[in-house]
C-alpha cells in the first residue's frame, strides 16, 4: 500500500466538499489503484488529506491523467497558503470494524528515535484485547515517514465514546507500552481532531455523505481546541 498524508489550511469548508463531492462522481470511476481517503478540518481550519493507493506506481499513474490534474488545480486554490506532502510505504492497518462509518477522526503525528522498535512494541499488543478495551475504535492506520516520523490515523464510532475510552484505566500491557513509546518519543505528539470527517472508499456512494451534526454528548466532551 501506498499512502500520501497532504497538511495545509483552509478556510473553505463547503468547497473543499464539494470538490471531493464531484471528484466521486466524475474523477473516482477511472481513477487508477485508489483505495479510500480521509480528510477532513480541525477547529481552527487545518485541514489533512490522507489517500491510500494499492502502490506508488499506482499513485503515480493515477495523478498523470490529465482530468485529475485539472482537479487538483482548482481544488488547490481552496485551501490558504503552501500545502505540505508526505508519501510513504510503510503502512500498517488495523482494523477492528468498519472505518468508513465513523463518526469521529483523531489523527496524530510525532517522532521517535526507533520506529521499528514502536512498530513492534505496538505488535505485541493482542488486537482483541485492544477491542475489548476500546471497543469505540473502529481501526487505525500507521504511516511511517523518514527519521523517526511518523502518522497515525484512528477511526471511532463517536467522539463521545471516544472521550469516554480516553477516560478508562488501560490494561497494564498497555500502560507499560505507552510507557516506553513515551521514552523513545521526540516531544510530545500534534493532535487533528476530524469531527466532520470525509471517509470515502473504492465501495463508497458517487456522493460524498453530508457532514454528521455533532449530538449533544460530544459538544460537551469536547477537548480545548489547542489540542485539536
Amino acid at each position: 500500500m501506498f499512502v500520501q498524508v497532504i497538511q495545509g489550511r483552509t478556510s473553505d469548508p463547503e468547497g473543499l466538499r464539494a470538490a471531493m463531492d464531484r471528484w466521486m462522481a466524475e474523477l473516482r470511476p477511472d481513477s487508477v489503484g485508489w483505495l479510500g481517503s480521509t480528510i477532513g478540518i480541525t477547529d481552527d481550519g487545518r485541514a489533512l488529506a490522507v489517500a491510500r493507493f494499492e502502490s506508488a506506481e499506482a499513485a503515480a499513474r493515477n495523478s498523470q491523467r490529465p482530468e485529475q490534474t485539472a482537479w487538483w488545480e482548482a481544488t488547490q486554490r481552496l485551501f490558504d497558503g503552501d500545502l505540505s506532502f508526505q508519501d510513504s510505504e510503510d503502512v500498517t492497518v488495523e482494523m477492528a470494524g468498519d472505518p468508513d462509518r465513523a463518526g469521529f477522526v483523531q489523527v496524530m503525528t510525532g517522532q521517535v528515535t526507533d520506529l521499528a522498535r514502536a512498530k513492534e512494541l505496538m505488535a505485541r499488543f493482542d488486537a482483541q484485547a485492544m477491542a475489548t478495551a476500546r471497543p469505540d475504535v473502529l481501526g487505525s492506520v500507521l504511516i511511517g515517514h523518514d527519521e523517526g516520523r511518523w502518522t497515525q490515523v484512528i477511526y471511532f464510532t463517536s467522539e463521545a465514546e471516544a472521550r469516554e475510552g480516553e477516560r478508562k484505566e488501560p490494561p497494564p500491557e498497555f500502560a507499560a507500552m505507552m510507557e516506553e513509546l513515551t521514552r523513545i518519543s521526540l516531544g510530545e505528539p500534534t493532535f487533528f481532531d476530524l469531527r466532520t470527517p470525509i471517509l470515502l472508499s473504492s465501495g463508497s456512494p458517487a456522493a460524498v455523505p453530508p457532514p454528521r451534526a455533532a449530538s449533544e454528548a460530544e459538544t460537551k466532551g469536547r477537548t480545548p481546541t489547542a489540542r485539536a
